[in-house]
């Protein structure tokens, strides 16, 4: 899961398989696969290296031993 702040200023977090599309608008829009949108403070390059950084973790963790 990555966190993410929403327009509001609470914090949460996302699966980062659900997201379909990220748009700035000038406001960051998530669109889920399920086709709730979010808007959150973040940028949409910050959530890309949050999802970057997720998925590096997650794949490190299968070649532990």
């Amino acid at each position: 899961m990555i966190e993410l702040t929403s327009i509001n200023g609470a914090k949460f977090f996302l699966n980062p398989d659900l997201i379909y599309r990220i748009e700035q608008t000038p406001d960051t829009v998530i669109t889920l696969t399920t086709e709730k949108v979010i808007l959150v403070q973040e940028s949409a390059e910050q959530i890309n290296h949050l999802i970057i950084v997720y998925r590096r973790e997650i794949y490190a963790k299968l070649f532990e031993h």
